[in-house]
């Protein structure tokens, strides 16, 4: 016997305890009457009385006809009467009464002849109001069409959560008959566990009363059906008049194009969110490895669970080349994993060069320029993604299940490649999301392509100047020198800072720092011709204000270019500094057992302004006193003063007994930043005891 058999067996037999009354007889309000054979009333319900208006007392005894008919219908309720009790055929239909307060009323009728244990034949009429009753059925009947019409899936469940009534909708929507749903509970038929979610929704609502609108989207598969939906599910409690908890209602609505619909627009809500997040993150600098590394870092975890970009040798490195149907050589330059994996272990680490076959996919991304999408890769898939075997066996142990190569190319040019895998992440790319990978790198090519051209201007520039500045210092009578040169790191150009240190005749030194405002190629080379004439005019013995003024001449001639300098000689056999300077920062004394002390010179404009004169200032110098000459990259910052700035390097200087070489280092580890705008030229000096002749300077 199936379950819903077995219910409906029970149904037949008695509870044992008192019933409840019914919503639906006390809502109809049956009245019975009973007449013998003369059409005398011998029984009287309660509910006669409520539906005519007489007492038990005042009908009993009564003809029927007079008391509760009108006298024009008295012909008609006898022929009905006699023919009901001479045929037995029951008789149903409304009929027009007499209310005791004389109104009339018109009830709906069951009458009907009863035979009793002696032969005596009596008819029973029952009735009840018949506006009433027609009311009723027109709910009854809109409610029964209403749920076996509706589109929306319909079932009743008891209080154990057993079904006991399923419209076709929902028959439809589990592919299970009805017959099938009733008596069986809701979770042998919703077997799968998404659903233990209503069938404790449901508790809660006969416990509680209160609806569930539209509050629980589930997504799943049908008992009988094989594709994915997903459904709204509404629940609210039945109750019969007095109250009594029936069961709940189940409102099922069919979801899925909405549902659909929402997640793929909140999938271009992502893809749009993370192309904005590249935007902003790829490419904040003119640094080829760090603009891989942010694209790297903008995949994992949205795109991908490992990420590597690699790029031509050959695009790096002017003296390798690429081969046309031969291996290629890939620089690794990011590598990016959003968990331990040893797909990780299979790519190559950055700074790694690697050589990629013919056939392999890395190879045939950059040679063809088009993107290749794998999204169930296979073994022989691995085999051609990896580089070598060895590589292929780790993919497969890490589970990689999809892939997808993308060229980075910018300009018409293929720079590299873009490797995406997937693993733990179970979804296997699909076309957007190659589309989507496409914009982050032809982005990132660009930015990429633009880093690798500026480097290759930084590292001309950095060359030229490099090969204009003097490389180690001369041995100096009187004077110990030492120097550094730090050029820019956060915009990657090569500015005009320079030092250099001349002997001069009479055992004497020159000391120039200098800074050509600007940066680049240009900036290099109008350094390299202030240096030369710079020499050129030590070389004629001027004193410093003097050889400022020739500057100024030449740097007024040099395309509106401008430099400050700091132009200073040492004679040992007078221990007398002689200085001069055109909108330098102020140099730095620091005497033997006194405090560091900014030289308070006259500044003088800068040159290149032209026809502003220059002032010398004399002073003397003790044997271990230091001079210090720098360039505004030293102290100048966007986010402290410069008075600030220039103390920080005073109290730098208070350390004694250092060795310059160690001054050097610590000022410049010190007030250095990694993102520093500017590029640094830094000399310092330390006069030393001097003896004529004993130190022949080299020339």
């Amino acid at each position: 016997m199936s379950a819903a058999e077995g219910r409906r067996a029970d149904a037949g037999q008695p509870e044992g305890r008192p019933s409840q009354p019914s919503g639906l007889m006390d809502l109809l309000g049956v009245a019975a009457v009973l007449l013998d054979a003369d059409g005398r009333i011998v029984l009287w319900s309660p509910q006669a009385e409520d539906l005519y208006g007489y007492t038990a007392d005042e009908a009993l005894g009564q003809y029927a006809a007079s008391l509760l008919v009108h006298e024009q219908h008295w012909d008609l309720m006898i022929k009905l009467f006699a023919h009901v009790m001479g045929t037995g055929e029951s008789w149903a239909g409304a009929f027009p009464v007499r209310h005791k307060d004389g109104s009339n009323r018109l009830l709906e009728f069951r009458n009907m002849r009863l035979l009793d244990d002696r032969g005596d034949f009596y008819a029973l009429g029952l009735a009840t109001d018949e506006p009433t009753l027609r009311e009723l059925e027109r709910d009854i009947a809109l409610s029964t069409r209403l749920v076996s019409q509706s589109p929306i899936g319909v079932a009743i469940l008891d209080t154990d959560l057993r079904y006991v009534s399923v419209n076709p909708a929902l028959e439809r929507m589990h592919g299970i008959a009805a017959e099938e749903h009733l008596g069986r509970h809701y979770r042998e038929i919703m077997t799968s566990a998404k659903f233990e979610v209503p069938e404790a929704a449901m508790r809660q609502v006969l416990m509680t009363g209160v609806p569930m609108v539209d509050q629980s989207t589930i997504v799943g598969r049908a008992p009988g059906d094989s594709d994915e939906h997903a459904w709204s599910i509404s629940l609210y409690r039945l109750e019969d008049p007095q109250g009594r908890v029936l069961g709940v209602a189940d409102l099922v609505v069919d979801v899925t194009d909405r549902y659909r619909a929402a997640t793929e627009a909140a999938e271009a809500r992502r893809r749009l969110a993370l192309i904005a997040d590249g935007s902003a993150r790829i490419g904040t600098t003119l640094e080829v490895a760090q603009t891989a590394r942010e694209l790297a870092e903008v995949i994992v975890p949205e795109l991908a669970d490992v990420v590597a970009v690699d790029v031509l040798d050959s695009v790096l490195d002017e003296h390798s080349t690429a081969s046309a149907d031969g291996p290629v050589l890939f620089r690794a330059l990011a590598l990016k994993a959003a968990y331990s994996t040893e797909a990780v272990q299979a790519a190559d680490p950055p700074g790694h060069i690697a050589s990629y076959a013919a056939d392999r996919v890395a190879t045939e991304t950059v040679r063809t320029g088009r993107p290749l999408l794998i999204s169930h890769a296979d073994d022989n898939d691995l085999a051609r993604i990896a580089r070598d075997g060895h590589a292929a066996t780790l993919l497969a142990r890490a589970g990689v299940h999809s892939y997808m190569s993308l060229p980075l190319t910018a300009r018409g040019h293929t720079l590299g490649f873009l490797g995406l895998t997937r693993a733990r992440n179970l979804v296997p790319f699909a076309e957007d999301d190659l589309a989507l990978a496409g914009e982050l790198a032809s982005r990132a090519a660009v930015c990429i392509d633009n880093a690798r051209s500026h480097q290759s201007v930084r590292n001309a520039a950095e060359t030229l100047q490099r090969s204009l500045l003097p490389s180690h210092p001369p041995r100096l009578p009187g004077l110990q020198i030492a120097s550094r040169y730090r050029p820019a790191q956060a915009t990657y150009e090569i500015g005009g800072d320079w030092y250099d240190v001349l002997p001069l005749d009479g055992d004497k030194t020159a000391l120039v720092v200098g800074d050509v405002m600007g940066s680049g190629l240009d900036a290099a080379a109008t350094m390299g011709r202030l240096r030369t004439a710079t020499r050129v005019f030590a070389d004629l013995d001027l004193e410093p204000a003097q050889a400022l003024q020739h500057l100024d001449k030449i740097t007024s001639g040099l395309e509106h270019y401008i430099a400050t300098c700091v132009y200073a000689t040492y004679d040992p056999r007078r221990a007398e500094c002689h200085i001069a300077n055109a909108g330098h920062p102020p140099p730095v004394l620091v005497r033997s057992g006194k405090h560091p002390e900014l030289l308070d010179l006259p500044t003088g404009a800068p040159l290149g302004v032209g026809g502003v004169a220059f002032e010398t200032t004399t002073f003397g110098l003790d044997p271990g006193d230091q001079l210090v000459l720098y360039t505004d990259g030293l102290v100048e910052t966007r986010q402290h003063p410069i008075d600030e700035r220039l103390e920080t390097l005073r109290h730098l200087l208070e350390v004694p007994h250092c060795s310059l070489e160690e001054t050097c280092d610590r000022l410049l580890r010190e007030l250095r930043r990694p993102d520093d705008p500017d590029d640094v030229a830094l000399l310092v000096c330390r006069t030393r005891p001097f003896t004529p002749g004993a130190e022949p300077p080299e020339r």
